[in-house]
């Protein structure tokens, strides 16, 4: 078969399908053209679910009588007009198909009249045929756009169509998320002839009317619950309101996120918000939100998807902590914290690490740490150029091991029980250079180990060896711990008690890394040692001081040892080459552990009394 190119009848039919789901994505393509259009009062009439008719009436600037015919042709759009435009898009459309893909699957009439011109026209197309008649009309300023007959020359879309009623509710709900996203925009939505839904609009600003939007689509539970976020760092902002813990218990779908004023899905922001309610939540709940998210648009992409419903983030990572810390920050502030009493003993010896450079993030002036990360402006195109930035791993140990054999455990218990200094009563004959070979992971939590010589079997509690390792690296070296300045600055409100030993305790804190200043009532992370990094210090932080208070006579090891046990690991289900990987740094930095392991990290299989059991001994 010869290679030829496609009708664009075909073609535009092959967009529609990318396009045109369902009426819904009629209703929502031809709603944010009225936005962008600036319309500030759109009207959306619906028949049979928008089978039948679809109707968008609004008081944008209208198209001219000259470019009526052109906008409907595949690729014509006045939003974009260079490859500089699309990396920095405002606007809610800007591919110029939607028009055309609908018209190629639909009976379509656009009439309009722009604020410069005194008569209206009217263009109608009929599916494959494609080809505009314009003739005038009367029609107030702004544009009508009339859908009918969607699907009627493509019976097989038609057939997956659902009924009426859930038609309509799509359609409904992609109303409630365009009103959302809007406050200043009025919107009314009619189906066979009925009022159904009236946003109205107030003065600029009306904080009334926004809650009474928001009361109208989120409804009084998500109200009764919602806490206020206003979370800013330079040129990100994160405004909105997330329910609370109880709140977001009793909403399983109330999850609205805009980017730009653009409702879109994102894994990124998800991620955050989940990770910030994680131990509030149980894994079936769900967080309730309604967010918005400005950000540079040069710092992300939205031509992802054929639907735009995705966008993605140049800065991924620097977005996810800004938003895990707006939204943590809101819900701690809406709780009270305790903090619990921990005595620490003597911390075992071992090889020390010096802090790496931070793996987010570095800076080349001290100024950087003012304004929480590095920004370049270019002066032809004016775009924001975050620096890249690449991962480091730790410095190889500096220092040998201390002669003293005598191991202290790490308590495997919660950090609320002291831990007690345990020595194994009948040391295991282990290899004297490794552990073993891992034979395999059991409930993604332990390691199954072999030593051949010996034939031994062991069981290694991957989560207690990660906390051993930690704590290794959370040994300060002679100069002390290497304080690296955080991507965005945290501020965090800390209790009088708390603030009084933060003060006092200045010094200590900056030994182990922790750059925290006073700021009105509030302190402000700048920085913090390497192995804390990606632990919630908005939580950690205000512990650690806790800590403090209750032990003032706390010296750097045993603050270490402290945030050795506190810091949770970030893997929960380990896999084989997490483990082994684990493992050699364990043997590295304790191989006194080979000798001598403490009952809480390894365990032995007794294999003879499994034999005999199986041989009936």
């Amino acid at each position: 078969m010869s290679i030829r190119i496609l009708p664009p009848q075909v073609a535009s039919q092959i967009a529609a399908g990318e396009i045109v789901e369902r009426p819904a994505s009629v209703v929502k393509e031809l709603v944010e053209n009225s936005i962008d259009a600036g319309a500030v009062c759109v009207d959306i009439d619906i028949e049979n679910g928008g089978a039948k008719m679809i109707r968008i009436r609004d008081n944008g600037c209208g198209i001219s009588k000259e470019e009526l015919v052109l906008a409907l042709a595949r690729h014509a759009t006045s939003k974009i007009a260079s490859l500089e435009d699309l990396e920095g898009i405002m606007s809610l459309g800007f591919r110029g198909e939607a028009l055309a893909s609908i018209s190629s699957v639909s009976r379509l009439t656009l009439t309009s009249c722009p604020h410069t011109q005194k008569d209206a026209w009217q263009v109608y197309t009929e599916g494959r045929e494609m080809k505009g008649t314009i003739k005038p009309a009367a029609h107030p300023c702004g544009t009508t756009l009339e859908v009918l007959d969607l699907f009627y020359n493509t019976p097989a879309r038609r057939r997956f169509m659902r009924t009426e009623k859930t038609e309509f509710r799509h359609i409904d709900e992609v109303i409630r998320r365009i009103a959302l996203s809007r406050f200043d925009v009025a919107i009314s939505l009619s189906h066979n002839n009925k009022l159904v839904r009236q946003y109205r609009v107030g003065k600029v600003d009306d904080e009334a009317q926004i809650k009474r939007r928001l009361d109208a689509i989120c409804g009084t539970v998500f109200m009764k619950h919602a806490l206020r976020i206003d979370w800013h760092c330079n040129d990100l902002l994160l405004r909105g309101w997330v329910s609370d813990p109880a709140g977001s218990r009793k909403l399983s779908n109330m999850q609205y996120c805009y980017v730009n004023g653009r409702i879109i899905r994102n894994k990124v922001i998800d991620h955050a918000i989940r990770q910030a309610f994680q131990t509030q939540l149980q894994e079936d709940q769900q967080p309730a939100y309604v967010l918005y998210l400005e950000i540079n648009p040069y710092q992300l992409d939205v031509n992802v998807h054929p639907a735009k419903h995705e966008v993605r983030f140049y800065e991924s990572r620097l977005v996810h902590d800004f938003i895990f810390q707006g939204v943590m920050s809101v819900l701690q502030s809406n709780s009270t914290l305790t903090f619990p009493i921990v005595k620490v003993e003597e911390p075992v010896q071992c090889k020390q690490l010096e802090n790496s450079q931070a793996a987010d993030v570095t800076f080349s002036q001290p100024s950087a740490l003012l304004e929480g990360r590095v920004i370049q402006l270019t002066s032809q195109n004016k775009k924001y150029r975050y620096r890249k930035l690449e991962d480091m791993v730790c410095q190889h140990p500096l220092k040998t091991l201390a002669a003293n054999p005598t191991v202290t455990e790490l308590s495997a218990t919660s950090s609320v029980t002291p831990p007690r200094a345990r020595y194994v009563k009948a040391p295991l004959a282990l290899h004297t250079q490794s552990f073993g070979h891992i034979l395999k992971i059991i409930r993604e939590r332990y390691a199954l180990l072999d030593i051949d010589k010996e034939q031994k079997l062991l069981l290694l509690s991957l989560p207690v060896a990660a906390r051993w390792v930690r704590y290794a690296q959370l040994q300060p070296s002679k100069t002390g711990f290497k304080s690296e300045p955080l991507l965005i600055p945290i501020r965090m409100k800390i209790a009088q008690p708390e603030r009084h030993i933060a003060m006092k305790k200045q010094t200590l804190l900056n030994e182990i890394g922790i750059d925290l200043q006073p700021s009105d009532d509030h302190y402000t992370l700048f920085a913090a040692p390497l192995p804390i990094r990606k632990q919630n210090l908005l939580k950690l932080i205000p512990e650690l001081l806790g800590y403090l208070v209750q032990q003032p006579d706390s010296i750097v090891s045993q603050l270490a040892q402290w945030l050795a046990r506190r810091c949770e690991t970030e893997i929960v289900r380990w896999n084989y080459a997490q483990a082994l990987a684990l493992l050699v740094e364990l043997e590295h930095l304790y191989p006194q552990l080979l000798k001598a392991p403490p009952s809480d990290l390894v365990q032995p299989i007794e294999i003879e009394r499994v034999l005999a059991a199986l041989t009936h001994e």
